[in-house]
């Protein structure tokens, strides 16, 4: 496979979306070698608390031990294979047990018991010091501000070296809180997206999409905030969060995208989160008294809607939001949507971004059907004969780069893809 015939510097074939081939090679040369967010230390509190997730096409479980360090291990039983945790998350107790033949493993998955181990094994590979014996870890797993990643590649950047410049998402969200750090909402949104994973990362900084995908919803929603501002001198937060989607070209081309190494990337803030109502403003008072007037407004002025960590994180830090992709297939792609409270922050505080998780990014809401729709369809236009590329033209030539940052003139550029497709190519053409 020549893939240097299907990435050029303004458009991409369409295999790269449809190839299982080519989606193959994304497992093991992105996936299963990059950072991969595994979840949050507060989804596992306690000695035993594990949450089950997957790392390319590996299941793995992230784990907290009893000695407070959190693991993250394959989810297999090395004697016949058996998945060891068959539930999301839970408390596994002091061990993992296989519910086939009762191999047990501690927490930091090294050989507990073998059931009839001295006798049924005497002689044969199968004991205490033979390391296939026990629940295989990941090569390398860090965090970061209590955001857990592993990577199951021994060699590679640290996760502060591939993070980058994206590093900002986490700390612009832990900053918000008074405390400097959060607490994860344990109930995530998980849907099925019937599209290759590419669509969704590509779309997250995608600034002229909204005012065409979200129109209805934005210009009703514009609508209906007008006539209650008119009503009643002011129209609650959520009705702006979504009548910001029909905002014009000309307001969308003034949003710019910062792009950076591996993919990463940044939108500005398009969106005014700064209201000055009594919850805010009591808010701010104790965002004060922890960091001082001078922090505090660095911390909320920080332009940021989206922070995406390629290939499969987008962070809206403001909101207290995370979405996840775990690839499936070429055409499948599940994505996990976590919220996130502010620790020390006020309830209304929690109570305003909650209003964006369900508005917005649940599955129920009109916006995030809007985008399923186009990528569904978009996945069904690829795999047709209708033509073999797939465009990244608009205000090609216009890219400028700074140091190791790309951006361009018009914040409606396609400069985002074509700086994802550059970190896609260097993943998947390394030996």
């Amino acid at each position: 496979m020549d893939l240097q015939t299907l990435v050029e510097p303004d458009r991409v074939h369409r295999r790269v979306y449809t190839d299982a081939e080519i989606f193959e090679r994304e497992m093991t040369h992105i996936f299963e070698r990059v950072w991969v967010y595994c979840g949050h230390e507060t989804q596992v509190p306690n000695p035993g608390d594990y949450y089950t997730v997957r790392i390319g096409r590996q299941p793995m479980v992230m784990v907290r031990d009893r000695d407070g360090e959190i693991r993250v291990l394959h989810n297999r039983c090395p004697h016949r294979g058996v998945q060891l945790c068959g539930n999301t998350h839970g408390n596994t107790g002091r061990s993992f047990v296989c519910s086939y033949h009762a191999w047990s493993f501690h927490l930091d998955g090294s050989l507990k018991t073998i059931p009839l181990g001295a006798e049924a094994y005497r002689g044969t590979r199968m004991n205490k010091s033979n390391p296939d014996c026990r629940m295989k870890p990941a090569a390398r797993v860090a965090s970061y501000r209590g955001f857990v990643f592993a990577s199951l590649a021994a060699d590679g950047p640290s996760l502060g070296d591939f993070l980058g410049e994206a590093k900002v998402a986490f700390d612009d969200m832990c900053d918000r809180s008074p405390e400097g750090k959060v607490t994860v909402v344990p109930v995530c949104h998980r849907v099925i997206q019937h599209s290759n994973w590419k669509f969704f990362m590509e779309n997250q900084l995608d600034a002229l999409h909204p005012s065409v995908t979200h129109q209805s919803t934005g210009v009703a929603a514009t609508r209906v905030e007008k006539r209650v501002i008119e009503e009643q001198g002011s129209a609650p937060l959520y009705y702006h969060m979504l009548s910001t989607f029909a905002s014009s070209f000309e307001q969308w081309d003034q949003v710019q995208t910062l792009n950076f190494p591996h993919g990463h990337g940044i939108l500005k803030a398009y969106m005014g989160l700064r209201p000055q109502d009594p919850d805010t403003r009591a808010y701010e008072a104790l965002l004060v008294k922890a960091y001082g007037r001078k922090r505090t407004e660095e911390y909320l002025s920080r332009s940021i809607h989206h922070v995406l960590v390629y290939p499969y994180l987008s962070v809206q830090s403001p909101l207290q939001q995370l979405r996840c992709l775990r690839p499936l297939g070429p055409d499948r792609t599940l994505s996990e949507i976590w919220h996130f409270r502010l620790d020390g922050a006020p309830e209304a505080i929690y109570r305003r971004s909650l209003w964006y998780y369900n508005l917005v990014n649940s599955p129920a809401t009109m916006i995030n059907a809007d985008d399923l729709e186009n990528w569904t369809k978009g996945q069904w236009g690829l795999e047709s004969d209708g033509g073999d590329w797939v465009s990244f033209h608009r205000h090609f030539g216009t890219d400028r780069r700074e140091g190791d940052i790309v951006t361009s003139t018009k914040g409606t550029s396609e400069v985002v893809m074509r700086n994802q497709f550059d970190a896609w190519m260097q993943y998947m053409t390394r030996d």
